[in-house]
């Protein structure tokens, strides 16, 4: 049987379930654009706010409070530039800060003093400033003249790539001073403009200890109830004249145009939210084919590999506390991506999200049967789209377990950044140059690659590289590659081939990789340095690779854009964009859930729950003086009205992915009351599809924020910087 006779028996086998008129969007599903703000009645949402007042380019409006910070998103929350986010979003910074003798991370951290606030390496924050749709200029790009053939998907990923670019180049040079991004909304059909502020002296200034913002750790991440103080203060600073600028003593407090107030009142259940931020990639207009490969090709081999990584990093440092701190961030990050591929696989099984697109797919084919040669193109896009994907599922073995030797090795990544970059930079137009190393994002590649540097253990390493060795040993392409054919001859010697080579590397040292960059060909060639020699030699195949993977892109984009065209004529609905870690909104109500039968979760946990899981044992430590203020009952003016309780964390039922942490939960006026920091477990399938029964996002209650910076560790002069007292609880209006 042919791949179409499959697909078209399938489609239409499912067909006989569903009828013609489904449609793509809930109710309430949605990460809605700026651009989209128009059409949503937001005063039937709870939202006593017009479109104008959330976001205006031509006037001070409630988006010019909120702000992304590296892949996390926070709000401003004072005039002079102070930011609340996630403690795991300022995390980073707190570890690379701590060392055995001063702890940040176990003792919390609170600077009391503009002097004392602590330089965060490779922290950015950006505001969005305007935007315009630029669909026109990008596409044009890939109109072939009617002589011309039809561009490969290789071409067009190149052409819209170069495209972007030049738009973006263009879009900086009339705005001195902002930073441009060409973002894709719709795969191959919408492209839009962003303008940002982007400011570079990102400082830290609070934050709690990790028995606190990360209270529950691993066991309680993704789950509900939720009893997790996940919050930290930074602020961003510019020079003196207030254009952008990194780390100097001289620079001072970054204004923002707009302040979001706090309310120390907080929300009851049933009281509607909405969040502001930026959420990271949703897949929910891909294909059934899509679903197929991400759960049974990638998302399993992301999750035994992070699983793997964490349980050899944590046996490095289960002695040695300076190595646990080197490991830590990356721990976190990684467990954290980890749980969300074990909870999306599960999810993707639960709510039978591939047979749901399959349903989707044969509704809109049955709504083409009158158009015949509309119906044969949709069904024949299906059909390509997933020749691509079996593509792909064929060969990950080759190039997933390729990749690893660049990420999960840590030298492994200095070595490809030290050749990538020579590459790249020795080409003479800035515009053929790979995003990274254009003259726009150099300085900033660089600089990341140095901050992580400063945490490589080579010890471990020695276990990543020859994990990432045995398991190309079981790929006939990667014996028979250049550069690994030796080491894989023999499988008795790998071992000892990967000790020698993380042993004797010295890509672990920055100056030795400064020197690198600026090397003449010929001394480079020179240097006596097997693995940087290995990553030399495996370069061209990890290039090709790249090619390979825009071609794909390229093709995808041009068949998915189609895709949606034809959705859209056919069923007439409203389509909202996938997320892309532009500026989205979304709203909902605080809201218990069902997760099983027979259980009701309620929708506020107070700091009863919290002493209830202490154990003293972590991940379930819980501070004395937090348990001293709940023994004399001290929870100031942020108790619970009904109950005296003091409320910790909520659950909403807005929709939000990754990137939504940090996110402003805020009431109907716009003011603060929560931070988010998570979804429910049978919520990590949101990247693929949102549903109103089991769909919650989960945050950090203000009044718990409040509570634990103002009357546990006495930092009022941070409540009072955001104009709220912790005797009284009174703030703006």
């Amino acid at each position: 049987m042919t791949l179409l006779h499959f697909r078209t028996r399938t489609i239409f086998a499912l067909a006989m379930f569903v009828g013609a008129s489904a449609s793509p969007l809930r109710a309430d599903e949605g990460m809605f654009p700026m651009s989209e703000l128009g059409r949503i009645d937001l005063a039937a949402h709870g939202i006593r706010l017009t479109a104008e007042e959330l976001f205006n380019p031509a006037a001070v409006s409630l988006v010019d409070g909120i702000c992304r910070v590296n892949g996390c998103t926070g709000s401003f929350v004072s005039p002079d530039g102070l930011i609340i986010t996630n403690h795991h979003c300022a995390y980073d910074a707190i570890q690379k800060a701590s060392t055995p003798e001063n702890d940040l991370l176990a003792n919390g951290f609170h600077a009391g003093s503009r002097e004392r606030e602590i330089p965060a390496p490779d922290y950015q924050v950006r505001i969005t400033e305007s935007y315009r749709d630029v669909s026109a200029e990008v596409l044009a790009a890939v109109q072939p003249a009617a002589s011309q053939p039809a561009l490969t998907g290789l071409d067009r990923a190149k052409a819209i790539e170069r495209r972007r670019k030049e738009l973006e180049l263009a879009a900086e040079e009339e705005n001195p001073g902002l930073r441009a991004e060409v973002a894709e909304m719709f795969a191959g059909k919408t492209y839009v403009l962003f303008l940002y502020t982007w400011l570079k002296d990102v400082r830290l200034v609070f934050a709690p200890p990790s028995s606190i913002g990360n209270f529950g750790g691993e066991v309680d991440n993704w789950e509900w109830p939720r009893h997790t103080g996940d919050f930290s203060f930074m602020r961003v600073y510019t020079a003196p004249d207030g254009s952008a600028a990194t780390y100097d003593a001289a620079n001072v407090p970054y204004h923002p145009k707009r302040v979001i107030a706090v309310n120390p009142n907080g929300v009851v259940e049933n009281d509607a939210v909405f969040l502001l931020g930026y959420p990271g990639r949703t897949v929910r207009h891909r294909t059934a084919s899509f679903v197929q490969y991400e759960r049974d090709v990638r998302l399993p081999r992301m999750v035994s590999s992070g699983q793997r990584q964490i349980e050899v990093m944590a046996a490095m440092g289960a002695d040695d506390r300076a190595v646990e701190l080197k490991h830590s961030s990356r721990i976190k990050s990684l467990a954290n991506v980890e749980k969300r591929g074990r909870g999306q696989l599960q999810g993707i099984r639960r709510a039978d999200i591939e047979e749901r697109r399959l349903a989707e797919e044969a509704a809109l084919a049955e709504a083409l049967a009158a158009e015949p040669e509309k119906r044969s193109e949709y069904l024949n896009l299906l059909i390509e789209i997933e020749a691509v994907y079996h593509e792909m599922s064929a060969a990950a073995p080759f190039e997933m377990g390729l990749d690893q030797l660049r990420t999960a090795v840590r030298a492994g990544a200095f070595g490809w950044f030290v050749v990538d970059a020579r590459h790249e930079r020795a080409k003479e137009n800035d515009l053929d140059r790979e995003a990274p190393f254009m003259d726009r994002n150099f300085e900033q590649t660089r600089k990341a690659n140095e901050v992580a540097m400063a945490d490589w253990h080579g010890p471990t390493d020695e276990v990543m590289l020859l994990d990432a060795l045995f398991a190309l040993l079981k790929v006939r392409e990667a014996r028979e590659l250049e550069g690994l054919q030796e080491i894989l001859a023999n499988p008795a010697s790998i071992p000892e081939k990967a000790t020698s080579l993380i042993r004797t590397t010295r890509l672990g040292e920055a100056a030795f990789v400064a020197e690198c960059l600026v090397m003449d060909e010929k001394d480079f060639g020179g240097v006596n340095d097997p693995l940087l020699r290995l990553v030399s030699t495996l370069a061209p195949r990890w290039r090709e690779i790249r090619e390979l993977e825009k071609r794909r892109e390229g093709h995808l984009a041009q068949l998915y854009g189609r895709l949606i065209e034809l959705k859209q004529e056919a069923q007439t609905a409203d389509f909202v964009p996938d997320a892309n870690a532009t500026l989205r909104l979304t709203f909902g109500r605080v809201r218990s859930y069902s997760p099983a039968d027979g259980m009701i979760k309620t929708p506020i946990t107070t700091l009863e729950g919290v002493i209830e899981k202490t154990t003293g044992t972590d991940p379930f430590i819980t501070p004395q003086g937090v348990i001293d203020q709940f023994q004399k009952r001290n929870f100031g003016p942020f108790a619970l009205a009904d109950s005296g309780r003091l409320p910790v964390a909520i659950l909403y039922d807005t929709d939000t992915t990754g990137g939504n942490s940090g996110s402003p939960v805020l009431d109907g006026d716009g003011r603060l009351v929560g931070v988010n920091f998570d979804r429910c477990f049978e919520a990590t399938i949101n990247d693929f599809a949102w549903n109103d029964a089991y769909s919650r996002s989960i945050g950090v209650d203000i009044r718990y924020v409040l509570w634990i910076t103002g009357i546990v560790y006495s930092a009022n002069d941070l409540l009072a910087e955001m104009g709220v007292s912790a005797a009284t609880g009174d703030s703006p209006k």
